[in-house]
Order: C-alpha cells, then structure tokens, then sequence
C-alpha cells in the first residue's frame, strides 16, 4: 500500500511540476543535457587550430569580421603565464621561449605552467572567492577560525593535482561520508563551513536558518549556477525553481553542524596518538582530577553567564538529557555547546591568588609526565551530520524561521527530478547520507548544469568574461550565451576529458582565439562592439593579489614557499589597532604570495581592498574593476611599495644595463628608441631633483645595495623610475 501511495504521490508532483512551469521555462536552453555539437564548417580553415577556433570563426564570419593578427611571441608568453600562475615570466623564461622554434614551444610552454605549483595558488584564489573564504566569522565580533586555511590548501593542492572536478564537488558537499578515512575530504566540507556566523546572536533557531540559507543559496550558485536565494521566500519570479525546491535542496544539510576538529592524520597514526593519550590520561588522573575541582567552579560560572543570556526554549534544549533530545534539538545544543566550554588557563586567570598558586603547583607535577603526552594532532574544519537522523525541513512563510507550512524531503529541482532523493546512510559513519545523494546527483550525466558552470568559469578567467556572461545565473535573467553550442561542446569535452580542468586549459589557451593580439579593428568594433564575439584579445587588468605578487617577483623578494597558516605583512601607519589580532610576521614571511594573506572578514588586507577584493560574506563569481585613485595612490606613496622599488633598483643596477634589465624585469621586453630617449631625459631631471633633496638634508629612498661609487642620487632617481614601472599600465595588464 505505502509503494502505491509513494508511486501516486510522484505522479501528482509530475503533473503538478508540467501544470506549474511554462513553456518558457521547461524549454530554456541550461536546463537541457548539453548536445553533441559539431565544429561547424568555416571558410578560413587555416586560422583554426582546436575546434573552439571553428566555433569562434563561424559567428566572425557571419558577420563579416576578420579575427586580429596573432600576439608576438612575448606577449602570449606574458599572457599565459600571469593568467596560470599569476606571476610574468622571469628574462630567462623570455629568451628561453624565443629561442624555441618548434611548432609546439607555446605548447610545451602551457604544459610547463600547468605543471608549476604556483598553478594552484592562482587558479585556487578564483575559487576560494565562490567559497566565499575567509578566516574569521564575520559580523561583529569577527573571531579567528585558526584553521580555516587548511581549505585554502586543500583547494590549491587539489587544482595542482588536476583532481577531477566532479571528484572535487563531491569531496566539498560530502567528503566526510563518502572517503571518512581521508582527511582531506574532511576538510573540503569547509566549503560549506565557509559561511559568516554571527556568535553573538542568541535566538540559535534563526542563528541555524540564516546559516542553511547562506549554504543553501551558495550551493546553488557555484554548482547549479543558479540563484536560488530568489524562491526562499515564494516560488521563483523568472526560473522554474518552487519555493519547495528551495527548501528540498536546504534538506540536504539539515543535519549538519560545524565540524572545527578534525584531526589531521591517518588513520593508523590517530589510533596510535589516542593510545598513547589514553595512557597519559591514566598516568594523570589523580593530578588532573585535582585541577579539574578548582577550575571547574570558574568555569560552570563563566558557562552559566552565557548560558543565561538564551531563550529558555533554549535553555530547556541544552540541559535536556542527551537520549531524550531530537535531531533538532541537538542541532540548538551544538550551536550553544562551543561557547559554554572554558579552557582550564582561561578559568584559573579568575581564581583567587591562593587558589592560583595551587593550580601552578599542580600543572608543575603535571608536566613531569609530558614525556608520555603524545602531540595534539594538527586539525582542520569542516561540515559533519550529527547523527542518521535529520531534523524535519518546512517551507517557510517568507523565509521566516518561525513560520513553517509544508514538510518537505530532500530533493532536487522539481524541473529536472521531482522525485524525492533516494539517500542511504553510509557504511561507518554516523551520518544521514542526504549529502552524498546531492553529490552524485550535481555531477551525475543527467544533471544539464554542473559541466557547463564549471567550464564557463574556467573561459572567463581566461578571457576576462565567459561565454555566459553572468556565471553564476544561467537563468532566464542571466545573460544568453554568446556561443551557446561551444558552451556545450566544451561541457561535453569537460566530461570526456575525466573533468579535467588542465585539460579544459590547454584546449583553450592552444587555440587561434586565445592567442591573439589585443590589436583594436574599428570595422569589428562597429559589428560586435562588446567584442562578445573575440575579434581580438580582451585586455584585462590583473587583480590586486597579481599585482602585488608580480611586485614582490620583479624585485626579487617574493618568497615562494607554500601552504601553511596564514602570513601577516604590513600595514599602513594606523591600520593596527583596526584590525585587531593582526601579529606582523617574521620579514621574509611578508613577502610570501598574496594567496596566503590571512583573511579576516570584516577588514580585507588594504591593498586587496583597494584592489577589489570582494567582500568574503557572500560568494563571489566576477569581481568588479575599478580604477580609481586611491589604487595610484597606495602604488605610489605606500611604505611596502616603496620597498619593492628599492630592491627592484637594486637588481637592475646589478646589471651591465640597467635600464634594460629594469623593462626586462617588469615588462618581459627591452625597451625600444624612444623609450630609452625618454628614459634618459627623466634621469638628467630626476637626478637634479634628488640631489637639490639630498643637499637639503632631506633623506633619500635607495636600493637596500649598491656599487661602490654609485652617485646617490642616481640610484635615488632610479628607484622613482622603477616605482614608475611598477604603476604604468603596461605592468598591470597582462595582456
């Protein structure tokens, strides 16, 4: 009776879904599979190299365009490197690639980049902005998550090792049921425990709704590229998505809770420590049981002060026996339970002075068995179900958490599979299971979405706008793409590659349309004036992490070592007390990749800032350009800035031609007549200049090394010409 009532139910919501969408919206071009597309057939057959060329040329061709000449060899040189590795090319990669006259040396050139560790800390931070990462929670107290940057590495280690990208989605959405051993997949749960949190707020029930929100419509824009935040508070204005399929997709992770613990080895190496720990624990009862009866007091009053401050709705959840809560209510316990713990140090600071000496005497005798203490394991943070059972999910009246109507199962876009999800638990983990179903559904063959959102985010950071030019809405108010049969292609290609991202990569940067010159046609521009459909390359302007990086590589500072918490450089005069928390690191940890900044929610590191780093509250998929002029500014008058100068003068006066080695070093070209006239007429002023300030008294920036008898106020003058360098257009573009 309950298959025939199961099998009645579906067909009613099938029904239900074909009475509720419009022809419109089932028909519209990303909710069908991606079709098996031909290179279409084009007059000017020699320009192709890939079959992404035939798609290109055909549109140019129907509309009469002629593509742009191919880039000098420096140029694509320059282009492939700032665009996978986020760095120019050093001179000796220049000369290396102009003397390599085979018909593969770009070839070998991208498979050489591809290769480069460097590879990752590029790619990575396009992805950590749709993680909307950051290392702190964000809202008003903003407190440090101090492993957050375990996800960091993992979403860099995973780029270099070209891990599947459906692997890669499914280890974020459920890496903790589907390989529970591996500890990485853990910690790629941090995608979703990414998510601002504001601890302060004590109504935990809307504390828990406003956090499935922020995964719920986060999920839904990286993956699906949808926006599914719209159908929170009734059905979607414009796509086919219900408000029940809103919250059939939040069902998925009703269960989960942050998961800021987990230990960082494998399996045989964490038996051993917990061994090892429970034998220090037996060695050491006496004394710690000692310990623990004088700070307890200190911290059931501390627990008790922030316990009083929740409803007492919540308060009843808390002190609830542990076999008698629901799933619900040990969701309110696990939001409550972090912040009612003290660490022993913090609870003996308010013990009377008596009562300390005490506590010091005993930890004395405790350390006498430190021999025995094994390490604490290194620990990351992520996103883990609470048991196999799940709270029940309502739709809400208007999104509001108190307000439910309807219950609701996990399940996916009604459109595609009205069906509720077919979950089962995982084999050795007390978890539901709910998230490995979404795993495979998002990359499974029947799913029209992922493939395409993923390669069409990979075109955009090569050419500056995707196919789709709005790459996290490919609904009915995104934009339509420009080549909608290449954006299949493509996704199809992705799939057969084994969802390899590298490969997506040299397919497109080995193409004709990749490697043209930025070279303005004024016919073209009056046909295709967005340049929607490549003409030309698109110039772009590096983001402020590149811009930053390329500094510290071009004056000889960057430091290459990788992965690792994160680094803390210098701020400008004032800065300190506003970000509060903020411990310089050691100098040469300064000049460490602008990747591993520590970033903290509600104060983003200056520079970036300036430079359009997104704000880390929600994801992010396009960052927007400004040019605006506190950017000139902090790159002219900048204490750091100032440095990068002063040590860039100093390799270039290092050399026999200092002038060349200095366009060498920043712009991977020498300089040409002109520029070498104009060069020498700003010494002969800028030298004067800076000896009239030296006979003043005043005193000078130069290199941090020079030749005996170099005149000051040369090398003085030359910094301001490598400070210059480092601000003209043609460093910040890297095309």
């Amino acid at each position: 009776m309950r298959r025939v009532c199961l099998f009645v139910c579906i067909c009613c919501t099938i029904l239900f879904a074909a009475d509720t969408f419009t022809a419109r919206q089932r028909e519209f071009w990303s909710f069908q599979k991606p079709k098996e597309q031909n290179p279409p057939v084009v007059a000017h057959k020699s320009w192709a190299r890939t079959p992404i060329d035939n798609f290109i040329l055909a549109k140019l061709e129907a509309k009469g365009v002629t593509p742009a000449s191919p880039a000098d060899k420096i140029s694509l040189l320059r282009r492939a490197s700032l665009d996978l590795i986020g760095l120019p090319p050093t001179p000796e990669e220049v000369d290396a690639f102009l003397d390599d006259r085979s018909p593969q040396a770009f070839e070998k050139v991208v498979d050489r980049l591809l290769a480069s560790p460097q590879y990752g800390e590029r790619w990575g931070r396009h992805w950590l902005d749709l993680a909307r990462f950051a290392e702190s929670e964000g809202f008003k107290a903003d407190e440090i998550r101090p492993n957050a940057w375990r996800y960091r590495d993992y979403v860099i280690q995973s780029f270099n090792q070209d891990k599947p990208y459906n692997r890669f989605v499914e280890e974020q959405i459920a890496g903790d049921e589907l390989w529970p051993g591996d500890p990485q997949a853990l910690v790629a749960t941090g995608f979703n425990r990414s998510y601002p949190d504001e601890s302060n707020a004590r109504i935990l029930q809307q504390r828990r709704q406003e956090l499935l929100d922020d995964i719920t419509d986060t999920t839904g824009a990286v993956f699906l590229g949808l926006t599914y935040g719209c159908a929170r508070c009734h059905n979607h204005k414009f796509d086919p998505i219900l408000q029940s399929d809103y919250y059939r997709l939040q069902a998925f992770f009703a269960n989960t809770a942050a998961s800021d613990h987990i230990p960082m080895l494998p399996a045989d190496k964490l038996a051993d420590y917990r061994r090892r720990k429970a034998l220090w624990e037996q060695q050491t009862a006496e004394i710690r049981a000692k310990i623990a009866a004088l700070v307890d007091p200190q911290k059931q009053r501390i627990a008790s002060d922030y316990f009083e401050k929740y409803p007492p709705e919540i308060q009843a959840m808390i002190l609830k026996p542990g076999a008698q809560r629901s799933p619900y209510e040990w969701q309110m316990w696990a939001k409550a339970n972090p912040y009612l713990q003290t660490p022993d140090a913090d609870a003996a600071k308010q013990l009377p002075a008596a009562q300390k000496a005490e506590y010091a005497s005993l930890n004395a005798e405790l350390a006498k068995f430190d021999d025995l203490k094994p390490a604490d394991p290194p620990e990351g943070m992520g996103l883990a179900d609470l048991g196999r059972n799940a709270p029940a999910t309502h739709v809400l009246a208007v999104g509001v958490y108190d307000a439910p109507r309807e219950e609701v199962e996990p399940g996916f876009l009604t459109l595609l599979d009205p069906a509720p999800a077919k979950i089962s638990a995982p084999q050795g983990v007390e978890s539901t299971g709910r998230r490995t179903a979404l795993a495979h559904w998002l990359t499974g063959p029947d799913n029209p979405l992922t493939a395409r959102v993923m390669v069409n985010r990979i075109w955009q950071h090569h050419f500056g706008r995707g196919i789709v030019g709005t790459p996290s809405d490919f609904g009915i108010m995104g934009e339509r793409p420009s080549h909608p049969e290449l954006l299949d292609w493509l996704a199809r290609e992705f799939v057969r590659s084994g969802w390899s991202m590298k490969h997506m990569h040299r397919l497109i940067m080995t193409s004709a349309v990749y490697q043209q010159s930025t070279s303005f046609n004024k016919e073209a521009a009056q046909a295709d004036p967005g340049n929607r459909l490549l003409w030309a390359f698109p110039r772009q302007r590096l983001e402020g992490e590149v811009i930053r990086d390329a500094s510290l590589l071009v004056s000889g500072t960057l430091n290459l070592t990788a992965g690792g918490p994160s680094v803390f450089p210098d701020l400008p005069e004032g800065m300190g007390a506003l970000r509060g928390g903020w411990k310089l690191s050691a100098p040469d940890e300064r000049s460490r990749r602008s990747v591993y900044i520590f970033v903290k929610r509600n104060t983003r590191y200056p520079m970036m800032e300036i430079f359009d780093m997104p704000d880390t509250h929600e994801s992010c998929s396009r960052r927007e350009i400004t040019t605006t002029a506190p950017q000139a500014l902090t790159m002219l008058n900048d204490k750091v800035t100032l440095e990068w100068a002063q040590a860039f003068a100093a390799r270039a006066l290092a050399a026999q031609d200092p002038v060349d080695r200095a366009y060498r070093l920043a712009y991977s070209r020498s300089p040409d007549p002109w520029e070498k006239d104009t060069v020498a007429t700003f010494f002969h002023k800028q030298k004067a200049i800076t000896a009239e300030r030296a006979a003043k008294g005043e005193k000078l920036a130069l290199p941090p090394s020079m030749a005996e008898g170099t005149d000051p106020a040369y090398a003085a003058a030359f910094v301001d010409f490598c400070q210059m360098l480092l601000n003209s257009n043609e460093f910040v573009y890297g095309n």
